[in-house]
């Protein structure tokens, strides 16, 4: 529809300058001394002559843009359109008029006519050249930026895929182990897994939700590691009003608080607390994670695994940024912090 339109405009242009220019040339012929109806014989046939030929030199450049040495070849075609232009008129106007006063004009202004002709022609090659290769130069872009989007999300699909996997396997082992002594856990556990997984399914098409409906998810997720670890896992989360209508990544949640528990129960004794806070900071989704850490059996300040590299390499796939996420250590306390924009 788009290139409907250029090419609609392109053409009426090309019109309005073949009658300005017939009605020029018209008038100069006039102002020689000449008749109106030699003029004006003059004036259009010229025109129509160099109308089709900057017609040809603008098609042929729409398919065909030279390279860096191929310049010469544009110069010899508009040298070549620009005596077709002039040499016509010589051969054709004398049938059309009469007098042997205009056939001498006609024949001592051949080298005029050659020269404004090439530099007619020239202008439009000129301009067929910059339009085109603005044209092929936004389509490109265009494809690169396309191509850029669908490999951005192919990576941040593959890395959604890569948080299930592992949960899933742990929560089939639970369920496994549960089934022997309490089938009713095991029961419920299935019901938990399968809501969970319907709800993350859904999520597949969204790329952006509020923390509320990411916090509902999350409970989800806790209440199925919470029957695996029983009163070991505690959870505290607080969420005010205007945070929880803020927008983020779908599962974004996920693998923080997944990292959180598998550092804070696997490496240390006793009840864990797991503690999550959001809050708006300006123009930001605030999100901290907290759960406690044994500095003698895990390093958390070299990093944890896929985890939390999968959530900061999606900050950057989404916002183009590496300041999103930091981590802390301190009194035995593990504290990731999350920012999102609020676009």
């Amino acid at each position: 529809m788009a290139s409907s339109v250029t090419s609609s405009r392109l053409y009426a242009g090309f019109i309005i300058c073949g009658l300005a220019w017939a009605g020029m040339q018209t008038y100069v012929v006039h102002s020689f001394g000449f008749l109106w109806i030699i003029a004006l014989t003059d004036g259009v046939l010229s025109s129509i002559l160099l109308a089709a030929a900057c017609w040809l030199i603008n098609n042929n450049l729409r398919y065909y843009q030279p390279g860096k040495g191929s310049y010469l070849n544009i110069l010899i075609w508009i040298g070549a359109l620009a005596g077709i232009c002039t040499f016509g008129c010589r051969w054709i106007l004398p049938f059309l008029t009469s007098g042997p006063a205009y056939t001498n004009f006609l024949i001592q202004s051949l080298t005029v006519r050659f020269f404004i002709d090439f530099l007619a022609v020239g202008w439009m090659a000129m301009i067929s050249m910059i339009w085109y290769s603005q044209l092929d130069q936004k389509d490109n872009e265009k494809r690169k930026a396309e191509a850029e989007q669908l490999a951005r999300d192919a990576e941040l699909y593959n890395l959604r895929q890569q948080l299930q996997p592992h949960f899933l396997f742990n929560s089939l082992n639970s369920i496994n182990a549960l089934i022997g002594f309490k089938p009713d856990e095991a029961r419920r556990m299935i019901h938990q897994l399968s809501d969970f997984l319907r709800g993350t399914l859904k999520k597949d098409d969204q790329q952006q939700v509020p923390l509320t409906e990411e916090l509902q998810h999350l409970n989800l997720y806790l209440d199925i590691e919470k029957v695996r670890f029983g009163y070991r896992l505690q959870t505290e989360i607080s969420c005010d009003e205007r945070s929880g209508q803020a927008i983020l990544p779908s599962m974004l949640l996920q693998p923080i608080v997944e990292n959180a528990i598998k550092f804070g129960l696997y490496d240390t004794i006793g009840d864990v607390v797991v503690s999550i806070r959001a809050e708006m900071d300006g123009n930001y989704l605030i999100m901290m994670v907290q759960n406690p850490y044994d500095p003698q059996t895990s390093r958390p300040k070299k990093g944890t695994g896929f985890g939390l590299r999968g959530v900061q390499r999606r900050l950057y796939l989404l916002f183009a940024r590496n300041d999103l996420m930091e981590t802390h250590a301190n009194d035995n306390i593990f504290t990731t912090i999350i920012k999102v924009p609020q676009l």
